[in-house]
């Protein structure tokens, strides 16, 4: 196990209280990852956003397609030979200013359903007001029965949407959280949007905090809407929180009453810090895990819990930091407490504990692009399948299959903690929630 702390002095940074810094053994000549990390599969591609299908008995792997302007479905049947089967993409991709952001899979009553994202930039191109496009996709392996089934557009925000989060809801509904370039996320019931009921299915909407002063948005930018996202359930008290990086830093929202959400935390005013990118919470919802998207910019975790109890109104020091090269630039993470999966633009696959949250230290790496630096192309995006452990990045080169000695899947219970992950029990509902008598 490696734990190699650099102590440095940056400006920005200088306001931390006690951080630890950690940082691995990086990559060099005949040693391109740790001894814990090995490469299951790969499939040479280009790709942004990845989805694991979390059943085993669908064993797929959604992944957005920016460029071609789709997605493909990949099957890790075999993951060591995984295989595109299906492929996707937009008409005309060539006349689009912009990509397919974010591949997301969800499940109600049954049927299985993917919906692919689309961002435009700057007001050039068609479909400016194209926000995603929802396929049933609950016929698989059998790609014949893929179909479209909605296009759904959002005129009074143009650009897209960037990014989406689904989520189980405690009230019975299969949700998506999505980004907008209007001054809020919008909350979509899978079910309503098929089915054509009410506003496109819309059934709820996230406010973006201090949004007039950098409003009407520049089309197409992300920093103008929430960016990446995560829902999950409170176990402790009984409610759906709502966690989301934006313009000036990250926001907590309670999100039980989909028609009246409640800010309960806000992280701003750090140092270093002008927007929120990822942000993700530990199984309890206490402690968070936020990225900035800099280059120099390591991964800041945070105590919420002074705001959660309502003693402070704003957090605005983080309570320690992790980096692993301060050229690798984070990207996206996955958390399965104590590991946090990181995927960074321009190092390696990393892997760190944050079994105290003060002092997190790297426990493994995978450098698929070794003396690679350009953005994308090592890393993209990450996300961790937890019947059996997969781990899954992808990337410019393609996607990418390993496997974590000793991480064999992950269950909260397993470490005394809720169960509770990105990963959603689309059958049962949150882990702790009362089960609802109703789904509407």
């Amino acid at each position: 196990m490696m734990r190699s702390k650099l102590a440095v002095s940056l400006l920005f940074l200088a306001p931390l209280p006690s951080a630890v810094w950690a940082q691995g053994s990086g990559s060099v000549a005949g040693r391109q990852r740790s001894a814990n990390i090995t490469i299951v599969g790969h499939l040479p591609g280009q790709f942004t956003d990845i989805d694991l299908d979390q059943e085993l008995s669908r064993p797929y792997v959604y992944m957005s397609n920016g460029r071609r302007m789709g997605f493909d479905i990949v099957s890790v049947k075999d993951a060591s030979k995984p295989q595109v089967i299906y492929s996707w993409a937009l008409e005309n991709p060539e006349l689009h200013i912009g990509g397919a952001m974010s591949a997301m899979y969800l499940k109600s009553h049954g049927r299985y359903y993917l919906t692919e994202s689309y961002q435009f930039r700057d007001g050039q191109g068609p479909d400016q007001d194209l926000a995603m496009i929802v396929f049933d996709i609950t016929g698989l392996p059998d790609t014949s029965k893929v179909k479209e089934l909605k296009r759904v557009r959002v005129p009074e925000g143009l650009g897209g949407m960037h990014e989406s989060f689904g989520y189980k809801h405690s009230s019975g509904r299969a949700l998506l959280f999505a980004s907008s370039y209007t001054p809020y996320a919008y909350i979509y019931d899978i079910d309503d949007l098929v089915n054509g009921v009410g506003d496109r299915g819309i059934v709820g909407k996230v406010p973006l905090p201090d949004s007039a002063s950098n409003w009407p948005p520049r089309m197409g930018n992300p920093r103008y809407a929430y960016h990446d996202m995560y829902v999950g359930y409170d176990a402790a008290n009984k409610r759906d929180l709502y966690y989301g990086g934006s313009q000036m830093g990250y926001y907590v929202w309670d999100v039980t009453d989909l028609k009246s959400p409640k800010l309960v935390a806000n992280i701003s005013g750090v140092s270093g810090v002008t927007w929120g990118h990822t942000f993700t919470p530990d199984p309890t919802g206490r402690y968070v895990v936020t990225e900035a998207e800099y280059n120099t910019a390591p991964l800041r975790l945070f105590d919420l819990k002074p705001a959660l109890d309502g003693t402070v109104k704003v957090i605005s020091r983080p309570i320690s930091a992790w980096t692993a090269s301060w050229k690798g630039l984070p990207h996206n993470h996955e958390v399965r407490w104590p590991y946090v999966f990181v995927s960074t633009y321009a190092d390696e696959f990393y892997v760190f504990n944050m079994m105290d949250p003060t002092d997190p230290y790297t426990v493994g790496y995978h450098d698929t692009a070794p003396g690679v630096e350009l953005q994308g192309e090592s890393t993209f995006g990450v996300d961790v399948r937890n019947a059996d452990g997969l781990i899954a990045t992808s990337s410019g080169r393609g996607l990418w299959l390993f496997h974590m000695d000793g991480f064999d899947g992950w269950n909260g219970h397993q470490w005394g903690l809720p169960n509770i992950s990105s990963a959603q029990d689309w059958e049962n509902g949150p882990d702790g929630a009362p089960k609802p008598t109703k789904v509407s």
